[in-house]
């Protein structure tokens, strides 16, 4: 488009002050600049819109046609800007989350009812990939992960933090005894990650010092998986507080080596593209979530 707002509403403000003097101060702008920014506009035309008479200037009949164009045009520019606006105080429209299983289940979900309370108007599409994926390719506007990030180009808010402990179920220990020290994991059925590996790293230390990794006798790419197998009692498990609140505040799954256990914590982030139109959906997303976390602790 080669015409340009500032002509559309120079010539408009002319019009309706009826005079380039008064639609300059109108403006904010010097004479001779309205002038200019509406012979600029009648060149790009190619067209006289305005008949200027030592008295008052008259709208042509090419004028009097443009103007109604014009007027549109900045209505409907004023209408996009009250609606930015409006998003900005009450955000509307769909929001794409993304996130593991086990923090969608245990976490996102038990959440939304006063998150839709709150924004009636976003659409939520919630969608859980257990690994790290490109929220492009995937349409996905925010993301939460676990664990330490990586260098990216996204932008990263802290959500929380989150302990890990080893769990087993009361059913499991009847059958195979009480576990008392780490070196006695070896005799027991262990439960861990297929991937990444470094999940399998348990907040504990061995006889030399070192920071146990297990060896995992039945291995899932899923959280929720290992839980409920644990649950099951099929064997021994290490997972975050986040997803075993409730279990262990009802006793379905008891933390082991409590003394020996190492305080080690999860980061929680919200990742996102800086430079995003969704902004405002994102932001009173991440709060609320972030807001009912901090009311909530997981280590409860």
């Amino acid at each position: 488009m080669k015409t340009t707002l500032d002509e559309l509403q120079a010539f408009a403000a002319v019009v309706d002050t009826g005079s380039i003097t008064a639609a300059a101060e109108q403006l904010g702008l010097t004479i001779s600049a309205t002038s200019r920014t509406l012979g600029r506009l009648e060149q790009k035309l190619q067209t006289t819109l305005l008949r200027r008479t030592t008295r008052r200037l008259e709208l042509t009949e090419e004028g009097a046609a443009f103007l109604e164009h014009a007027r549109a045009i900045l209505s409907s520019v004023d209408a996009a800007e009250e609606q930015m606006a409006a998003r900005r105080m009450q955000p509307v429209g769909r929001l794409r989350v993304d996130a593991a299983t086990p923090f969608m289940l245990h976490v996102i979900v038990p959440l939304l009812e006063g998150f839709r309370a709150r924004y009636p108007g976003v659409e939520l599409e919630l969608n859980s990939n257990e690994g790290i994926i490109d929220l492009i390719e995937k349409r996905t506007d925010v993301a939460f992960r676990i664990g330490a990030l990586k260098d990216s180009t996204l932008h990263a808010r802290p959500v929380g933090t989150s302990r890990v402990r080893v769990l087993a179920s009361p059913a499991y220990l009847k059958r195979h005894g009480t576990l008392m020290r780490p070196a006695q994991l070896a005799q027991h059925t262990l439960l861990g990650f297929s991937q990444p590996e470094s999940l399998n790293d348990w907040p504990l230390r061995d006889a030399d010092g070192n920071v146990v990794r297990i060896q995992p006798a039945i291995a899932s790419s899923s959280g929720e998986t290992l839980r409920q197998m644990a649950l099951a009692g099929l064997g021994v498990v290490c997972l975050s507080d986040f997803m075993t609140r409730e279990d262990r505040k009802s006793g379905a799954l008891v933390p082991l080596f409590q003394r020996q256990t190492l305080d080690v914590r999860q980061p929680i982030s919200a990742v996102y593209y800086r430079n995003t139109a969704l902004a405002s959906r994102i932001t009173c997303f991440v709060d609320h979530v972030v807001g009912v976390l901090g009311q909530r602790p997981f280590d409860e």
